[in-house]
C-alpha cells in the first residue's frame, strides 16, 4: 500500500464527508436490496442523516419521538418477527441513555438489531459535555456478542453499514458529527469485521487508531518520519471482536504501541489493545484519548487540538514515547 500517499490525505484541500452523512445515504441504498430493512430514529433523523432514508422510504422509517429506550424495545420486537432494524440516536443516547434495553432486550436474546450512534465524543463540538459520549465504545464491548465498529472515513463508513446488515446479531455502529478526511479510497481497500488495516508500515512504534484520529495519526507518522521515527499505523476499524493478531504482531515487531481514540482511556480501544498485550504480547503501550475528564462547549477542531487528538499533539506524545 502506498503509505506516503496515505499520509497526504489529512490535508486541508482533501475530500472531507462526515460519518453520519455515510450512514444514512448507504441505508437509502442497502434499502432497495433488502426489503426487510427498516430504521427508527429519536426525533434526530435530520441530525444522524437518517433522514435521507426516511424520504426514500417513509413507510419504513418510524419516529419514535425522544424515547431511545422504547425505540430498542421496538427494534427487537422487529427483529423478532424477522426485520432488520437499524436503531439511531446520538451516540450519548443510544449508548447511554437505552443500555439496560440494549442489554437486555437485545444483547441477551442475541436479537438482530443494530445501533447506528452519530455524534460520538468531544467532535460534537458546540453541543458541550452532556452530548459528548466518551464511554459508548466501553459499554457496548461488555456485553456479550455485541460487534463494535468505529469507522474512519466515508468510505469505511460505508462498508461498515452493510457489513453490519449482513452480520446475523447485534452490532453498534459509531459514527461521527464533523467532517473527516477520506483516506481509504485505494483500490485495494477490504472492510472485514474484526480484520484491522494496515496503513503505514514502521518499525520503531506502532500506532493503533480508531475513528476520527485514523487520519490525524497518519499525518503525526509523516512528522515522526522527518524526525527519523518510522510510525507503523493500523486502523483498527473493528473494537470488538477486536484484532488480536495484529495487536500481536505489532508487539513483537515494534515493542512500542500508541493506542489513539476519540473516547475515553477507560474502557475503550487502548484498554481493548492492553488486555491483548498484558495476557499474549507484552509490550510498552500508551493510551491517547479523553483522560477520565468530561468534554465541554467548543469548535470541534479546537476540541479536538484542546484534548490532544490532532497530529500535533499525537506527533509530539509518540515522540516522547519512543
Amino acid at each position: 500500500m502506498d503509505a506516503e500517499r496515505k499520509g497526504i490525505k489529512t490535508m486541508a484541500e482533501v475530500k472531507k464527508v462526515a460519518t453520519r452523512e455515510s450512514y444514512g445515504a448507504t441505508l437509502a441504498e442497502l434499502a432497495a436490496e433488502y426489503p426487510n430493512l427498516v430504521v427508527l430514529d429519536a426525533d434526530l433523523a435530520a441530525a444522524t442523516k437518517t433522514g435521507v432514508f426516511k424520504k426514500a422510504y417513509p413507510d419504513r422509517h418510524i419516529d419514535c419521538g425522544i424515547a431511545e429506550c422504547n425505540m430498542i424495545g421496538i427494534a427487537a420486537g422487529l427483529a423478532a418477527a424477522g426485520m432488520t432494524p437499524f436503531a439511531s440516536s446520538f451516540a450519548m443516547f443510544a449508548a447511554g441513555r437505552a443500555f439496560e434495553q440494549i442489554r437486555n432486550s437485545v444483547g441477551y436474546p442475541k436479537l438482530n438489531v443494530k445501533i447506528g450512534a452519530t455524534h460520538a465524543s468531544i467532535s460534537v463540538g458546540e453541543d458541550g459535555a452532556t452530548h459528548q459520549c466518551n464511554e459508548d465504545i466501553a459499554l457496548m464491548r461488555t456485553i456479550p456478542g455485541m460487534v463494535v465498529l468505529n469507522p474512519s472515513d466515508d468510505i469505511e463508513a460505508k462498508a461498515a453499514v452493510e457489513a453490519a446488515y449482513k452480520h446475523v446479531g447485534p452490532v453498534y455502529l459509531r459514527f461521527g458529527r464533523a467532517a473527516v478526511p477520506v483516506i481509504n479510497d485505494n483500490a485495494d481497500y477490504k472492510f472485514e469485521i474484526g480484520k484491522a488495516v494496515t496503513l503505514r508500515e514502521g518499525t520503531d512504534v506502532t500506532i493503533i487508531a480508531t475513528g476520527l484520529p485514523v487520519s490525524e495519526s497518519l499525518a503525526a507518522a509523516e512528522k515522526l518520519a522527518a524526525e527519523g521515527i518510522s510510525a507503523e499505523v493500523i486502523n483498527m476499524h473493528t473494537i470488538k471482536p477486536l484484532d488480536e493478531e495484529a495487536v500481536i504482531k505489532a508487539a513483537a515487531k515494534t515493542g512500542k504501541i500508541v493506542t489513539v481514540e476519540e473516547h475515553s482511556v477507560i474502557g475503550g480501544l487502548g484498554s481493548a489493545v492492553c488486555d491483548v498485550v498484558a495476557e499474549k504480547a507484552p509490550a510498552k503501550v500508551m493510551k491517547i484519548g479523553v483522560n477520565d475528564v468530561y468534554g465541554e462547549s467548543g469548535p470541534a477542531a479546537e476540541l479536538i487540538k484542546k484534548y490532544g487528538l490532532d497530529a500535533d499533539s499525537i506527533y509530539e506524545k509518540v515522540k516522547a514515547f519512543v
